[in-house]
């Protein structure tokens, strides 16, 4: 039952422009979602798009257009290394991107893309928080994703995350939703297992930042998030186990892709908070971001077990099918679950797995206030004090 203390869905404004092309063998269609005359730049990362043969398929996809490349986009990828980018684009008047790979590539080429035509101090433009970035008339260069691995949902979103003189720092703009957006599972079999279990716990998570706050009545989005949620944890330990299994790879893509693509986060509150402290722990100790988040999230639940409990009962039960005992337990038992399924797909929930040590939690502390992350979750109230409690349970 949902809390008959509920406020009201919240307003919103919905709008995404992506064209999903989704299934096997589709990058012949590049083709007719490239415009004819187009300058392209491709842009990748460290090669496994050249190792595999995906270069080469697009490529001749594209057939007699200007082509260019530009790889080396790491993971959390850099600003240093996005203004070479932007230099490439602007000496040969790129006018179309097309980013192949995983969510660094796409965010990395979001940022390319606003940037190109930027009048101003380029890193100004990581300066704006969740606020859309300032470009005049809107000249951002359009750009098409080809992913190659399912986890951040950066294919069918205008956000990105840009790594910058220590800090990672959000960015977006409108006009920086990717044109098309094509998810061929076939493309991520060759992904490591680990990297595949970095985007179950990504995506997961992703919908539990919109989900795990306060009950507003929204009961289209707490449905389409829980269902998001089941089908990672049917498919998840499969996928992650065996890799060329297509049905579990394309629906782990496609619960990735939904839980960012801004649906499920419509009329509701949300919480950004794991994501928040996970950047610092990314920026400081080179941990992976999803096994950040397998690292905080249980303990920021467990910290704030009382302003989450209404939502986190109904987690239980509809995601668990937790239902006896009393609501403190069935909440328990929630973050016990969701933690040791974290564990299931091969992530380590504690930062001392990472190596990280007890003295270096204020360390932590330091970066989030020297980057305004002083009032954090959905009430606001989540300070550097409750920050430390958090990082000292997630120890």
């Amino acid at each position: 039952m949902l809390n008959q203390k509920a406020t009201i869905m919240l307003n919103f404004d919905y709008r995404n422009p992506t064209h999903v092309v989704f299934g096997k063998d589709r990058i012949a269609e590049l083709d007719q979602l490239v415009p004819e005359n187009a300058r392209v730049l491709i842009t990748y990362g460290g090669g496994s798009v050249q190792r595999f043969g995906t270069l080469d398929k697009v490529k001749a996809a594209l057939g007699n257009r200007t082509v260019f490349e530009f790889g080396g986009i790491e993971a959390n990828p850099k600003y240093d290394t996005l203004i070479k980018a932007v230099e490439v684009a602007r000496k040969e008047n790129i006018d179309f991107l097309l980013a192949v790979g995983g969510g660094s590539v796409m965010d990395g080429t979001k940022f390319i893309a606003l940037a190109t035509q930027f009048d101003g101090d380029t890193a100004s433009l990581l300066h704006h928080g969740f606020t859309p970035v300032p470009v005049a008339n809107d000249k951002v260069i359009p750009l098409g994703v080809i992913a190659t691995l399912p986890a951040t949902g950066s294919e069918m979103n205008a956000f990105a995350v840009v790594s910058y003189q220590g800090g990672k720092f959000p960015v977006n703009h409108p006009c920086a939703y990717p044109t098309f957006a094509m998810l061929d599972p076939e493309l991520t079999f060759s992904l490591p297992k680990i990297q595949v279990a970095n985007g179950v716990v990504d995506a997961f998570v992703h919908v539990l930042e919109q989900y795990a706050t306060y009950p507003v009545d929204a009961r289209v989005q707490d449905r389409m998030a829980e269902g998001i949620m089941r089908t990672l944890i049917e498919i998840g330990p499969i996928t992650v186990e065996e890799p060329t299994n297509y049905d579990a790879r394309a629906n782990l893509m496609w619960s990735a892709t939904s839980a960012l693509n801004g649906m499920i986060g419509t009329g509701v509150p949300l919480d950004w908070s794991t994501h928040m402290i996970g950047h610092e722990l990314t920026a400081l100790f080179h941990i992976d971001h999803a096994q950040t988040l397998a690292v905080v999230l249980p303990s920021l639940w467990r910290v704030l077990k009382e302003q989450k409990h209404a939502k986190l009962v109904q987690y239980a039960a509809r995601v668990w099918d937790i239902t006896e005992g009393d609501e403190a337990s069935r909440v328990d038992q929630a973050i016990d679950k969701t933690e040791a399924f974290f564990k299931q797909v091969g992530l380590p929930v504690r930062l001392r797995d990472h190596g990280v040590t007890q003295e270096q939690l204020g360390l932590v502390v330091d970066a989030l206030e020297a980057h305004g992350m002083t009032a954090l979750s959905e009430s606001g109230k989540v300070d550097l004090a409750t920050s430390r409690k958090i990082l000292d349970m997630a120890w």
